[in-house]
């Protein structure tokens, strides 16, 4: 773990060496792919037991949802293969595709806000997405392996793939999607997508049944180690990632791309007087070396969040996604604040009507919320009990073997 503090150069150096050093978390690799049999899983007729999980590297929380969702059926003995939908597209395009999106988030918000606005309001959009991803249909079916029995989709531009193609007969195998937001933007809807997996029944909306098929509340995909009692202390957790044994901690956290008006964020929290922060930057290392010599306590990515949430007294988050979910597992009081543009806003909307987090929308209202939540006028909330997503996804193997669901051409 890395802990910035004032300190002189060669200090700062060591720190960045070990930052930039440090290795990525390991991940759990892909199949080979083999080439897909006339009559499998990818035709009209028939499917295997194989369950194929299909992801986007864009952020951290698609992949993370996957990689649980992978380890908990590899525990059952299911066999399991990993996609990448942004694979799907030419190496360039995944490139600009995913710096895009980085680029509007860091720089330049009101952009990824505008887009996201667009293609919410219009359908059309959304539709002119799905036209632009059916080149790809051959390409994917071959990359298929032929004993796949479901599909599931952590990342909502691959129900813009999958659904249409299970819906015109060319992929026997249900499609399962999990949403990783508190929000389920248009683009997570699309015609045949057989069940859509929710942590929290208002993420569809008032209406849950618009534009979606079959719908499941589910417990979040996050590590059992979350929530799971008390396990180490909290000093001894304090002093893993070399953090002060006394004192209120809030944590600032900004997702694995460390986006967001986090340096802010943290001076904000500082002004309260109320916790100290300590700053998650996951992997963006310009904003660490920017944030090096704050008056608070700066992290960059950390593998073992479960102990750093036991070290903490606090959230402050600011996109309602990965981050959020484990810390409301965690039994944390969580703050939304300073909520990213797009899926961020669209969140915290919906976590401010559940009672999940506490929104806090101006810098004047931060104290008073940290005040209630720290000296225990506030507590933290739970999300209702759900189904497990294994289940669901072993569910729809054996309750969905035949053909697509629907007919016609896809919308």
């Amino acid at each position: 773990m890395i802990r910035a503090k004032p300190g002189n150069r060669a200090d700062v150096m060591r720190e960045r060496g070990a930052y930039l050093a440090r290795p990525a978390p390991p991940r759990l690799a892909p199949r080979p792919w083999t080439p897909a049999r006339a009559g499998a899983g990818v035709g009209p007729g028939g499917a295997g037991r194989r369950v194929v999980i299909v992801s986007g590297d864009i952020g951290g929380g698609h992949d993370a949802a996957a990689d649980e969702l992978a380890a908990r059926l590899a525990a059952r003995g299911v066999p399991v293969d990993r996609l990448n939908f942004l694979s799907m597209l030419s190496r360039p395009v995944h490139a600009l595709v995913r710096e895009s999106y980085r680029t509007m988030l860091r720089w330049a918000p009101w952009s990824y806000q505008a887009l996201f606005a667009a293609t919410g309001e219009s359908a059309s959009s959304v539709r002119l997405i799905r036209g632009v991803l059916r080149p790809a249909w051959s390409r994917v079916r071959r990359r298929l392996p032929s004993d796949t029995g479901v599909v599931v989709t952590t990342f909502p531009f691959a129900n813009q793939l999958f659904g249409p193609l299970r819906r015109r007969g060319g992929l026997a195998a249900p499609v399962v999607t999990y949403v990783t937001d508190f929000v389920a933007h248009p683009i997570w809807r699309c015609p045949g997508v057989d069940v859509y997996c929710v942590v929290h029944e208002r993420v569809l909306g008032r209406d849950p049944a618009a534009g979606a098929g079959d719908v499941r509340v589910v417990r979040p995909l996050i590590s059992d180690r979350f929530g799971v009692g008390p396990g180490i202390s909290q000093v001894k957790a304090r002093q893993r990632f070399g953090l002060p044994e006394h004192g209120r901690l809030a944590l600032v956290a900004a997702g694995a791309w460390g986006v967001g008006d986090v340096r802010r964020t943290a001076a904000d929290v500082l002004a309260t007087g109320r916790a100290l922060p300590v700053v998650l930057c996951g992997r963006n290392e310009s904003l660490y070396r920017r944030m090096l010599g704050f008056p608070g306590h700066v992290l960059g990515w950390v593998d073992d969040m479960p102990t750093l949430m036991r070290a903490v007294d606090v959230v402050v988050e600011n996109a309602g996604g990965l981050t959020c979910l484990e810390s409301i597992a965690s039994g944390l009081p969580t703050v939304t604040y300073r909520p990213l543009p797009g899926h961020g806003r669209a969140s915290a909307a919906v976590l401010r009507g559940t009672g999940l987090t506490a929104y806090v929308d101006s810098v004047k209202h931060l104290g008073p919320a940290l005040t209630l939540l720290l000296d225990g006028g506030g507590t933290a909330a739970k999300l209702a009990a759900g189904a497990e997503m294994a289940d669901v996804v072993s569910e729809a193997v054996s309750r969905l073997p035949g053909g697509p669901p629907g007919h016609g051409r896809p919308g």
